[in-house]
């Protein structure tokens, strides 16, 4: 199963929902070109939701990571959302817990961004 993604605006921030799996090949190119799509459009205030994301590989958390300081250094801020318990734990065991702003609440995540 590939990874599907699809965007909606929240109050000025962009919910980026993805749902499958990221990982080498075409999961990550999936959220790449959807990243820069964004920032193109100066949509820099990103929220990814991967409540529905079942499996993703160390290339995948290297997607995410990329995302993350590409996002930064256009002066944007990207953060997650709903992570399931495998993506958490699997954070938490690489160390990038720590590197990301991890929300639980969509609501107070769109909120936290201003």
């Amino acid at each position: 199963m590939s990874m599907k993604i699809s965007t909606r605006q929240v109050d000025g921030v962009t919910v980026v929902d993805c749902s499958g799996r990221i990982t080498l090949g075409e999961g990550s190119v999936t959220l790449r070109e959807t990243v820069a799509g964004l920032l193109g459009k100066s949509q820099k205030k990103i929220l990814l939701n991967l409540a529905d994301v079942n499996y993703i590989d160390s290339s995948g958390i290297g997607e995410l990571v990329s995302a993350f300081t590409t996002v930064r250094k256009q002066g944007g801020d990207l953060k997650l959302l709903n992570l399931t318990k495998k993506v958490h734990d699997l954070l938490q065991i690489t160390k990038l817990y720590t590197v990301f702003d991890v929300q639980d609440d969509e609501a107070a995540a769109v909120k936290s961004f201003s």
